[in-house]
């Protein structure tokens, strides 16, 4: 990205209010379809859809290299059974049962992948039906389990990537994902983890997806203040049981076509078809753009269970660390948790910032290589961001009601070096 493109996006950053989460509507609910790689850059991405918080379609001829696009599909577009199970036949995969509603989920189990594949090939013989239900494989972490495999390259686009930089860094989670299923598989009605970003790209096979605002949920709860678990149920016309649904817009409506990605914004409800059997890799991602949204998510999320168990709040001498206990098993994430995060992210940044690049770390798929490829002011406005919402986490009463003895630096000390680093960068 050059300078002045940058700084005009940064300045226009400034401008946008994080805590509207986006527009509430686009003009028609039109959604950019992005043709060529040639012509379209980061700096285009960052300024008309990071910024903004809009969707957007990009064509087949970004993820035509890769390997999974070549090797897991046959001639005719379907899914490759013998190449996977040639390549993933002794995995154990996470499959979720589409015809079954448990807690506002899809209840899962742990399956041999090659039994998977056993039943996938006995569904479609069978007209797509199953005793068993229909079956999704959903949230598969193939890249970590495979590293070696050739599957895809994360595009540019989406490359600063904070939530998998941290995890790999801890090395306990990663947030990269592969989908498979027949047609009918679906995905309920859903916001993605820490109302994070999200990109999904088919490898073979067709999606239809119903997108809402972020904000457009509210009119879609029930009475108990629960959102649906399928936006198209009839029950949602009922009044006396969704009594604001009249008010909400009709869900942006995609069909995804084989080898395009859809871009998912921060914080937007969405509700996800197979329209034909389907491959597609996905990742959740969060970067300087978005972590207000998180950090506002998180700040609702204790909020919400503090409501949940303050009759116990006296009884209870650590009523303050148990509630940041529930919220940690909910979201996958506490407050001190997400300090390290931004610290780990920080720290990245300044270590480039203040030593420069070996040749080895830009050769390689690392964070640092990221930071290179998107430049030296991308990583200052990414401490910029850190700087703000590591500044309301540390004023945060609740933050403050923990025992912050264990954080290393304190949060004061990081503060202090984060401004300083983007002080000297600036000279």
């Amino acid at each position: 990205m050059d300078r002045a493109t940058f700084a005009c996006s940064t300045a226009f950053f400034r401008d946008y209010n994080s805590s509207s989460q986006g527009a509430f509507c686009l003009p028609g609910g039109h959604v950019d379809f992005i043709e060529k790689v040639d012509s379209f850059t980061y700096s285009d991405f960052f300024r008309d859809y990071l910024i903004p918080n809009h969707p957007c379609i990009f064509s087949a001829k970004f993820t035509e290299d890769w390997g999974s696009r070549r090797n897991w599909v046959t001639w005719d577009g379907k899914p490759n059974f013998d190449h996977l199970l040639q390549k993933f036949g002794e995995a154990v995969v996470p499959v979720a049962n589409c015809d079954v509603k448990e807690y506002n989920s899809n209840p899962k189990e742990q399956l041999p992948f090659k039994e998977y594949i056993k039943y996938w090939k006995e569904y479609i013989k069978n007209g797509y039906r199953s005793s068993r239900g229909c079956l999704y494989l959903k949230d598969w972490h193939l890249s970590r389990a495979f590293p070696e495999q050739d599957v895809y390259t994360t595009p540019v686009y989406f490359s600063s990537d904070w939530l998998n930089e941290y995890w790999d860094a801890v090395a306990v989670d990663d947030y990269r994902f592969v989908y498979m299923g027949p047609k009918g598989s679906w995905t309920p009605f859903h916001a993605d983890v820490f109302r994070s970003y999200s990109w999904s790209a088919n490898i073979c096979g067709r999606k239809k997806w119903l997108l809402y605002p972020a904000g457009q949920e509210e009119y879609l709860k029930d009475r108990h203040g629960n959102l649906p678990f399928d936006v198209t149920a009839p029950n949602l016309q009922d009044r006396s049981v969704y009594p604001r649904y009249n008010q909400s817009q009709p869900p942006v409506e995609i069909v995804q076509e084989a080898g395009e990605i859809v871009f998912i914004p921060s914080g937007w409800h969405h509700q996800v078809y197979n329209l034909e059997d389907t491959i597609s890799v996905n990742h959740n991602w969060v970067n300087g753009c978005n972590v207000a949204i998180m950090w506002c998510f998180l700040q609702d999320e204790l909020a919400a269970v503090q409501r949940e168990i303050s009759e116990w709040k006296d009884p209870i001498d650590d009523w303050h660390l148990q509630c940041q206990l529930i919220m940690k098993s909910c979201t996958g994430i506490d407050y001190k948790e997400f300090y390290n995060f931004l610290k780990v992210i920080a720290e990245n940044r300044i270590s480039v910032l203040e030593n420069g690049l070996d040749d080895e770390a830009s050769a390689k798929n690392t964070p640092k290589a990221a930071i290179s490829t998107l430049g030296m002011l991308h990583a200052v406005f990414d401490l910029k961001r850190t700087v703000k919402v590591l500044t309301s986490l540390s004023a945060n009463e609740d933050f403050k009601k923990l025992d912050l003895t264990s954080l290393s630096p304190p949060p004061e000390a990081l503060l202090h070096h984060l401004k300083a680093a983007i002080d000297t960068a600036l000279l």
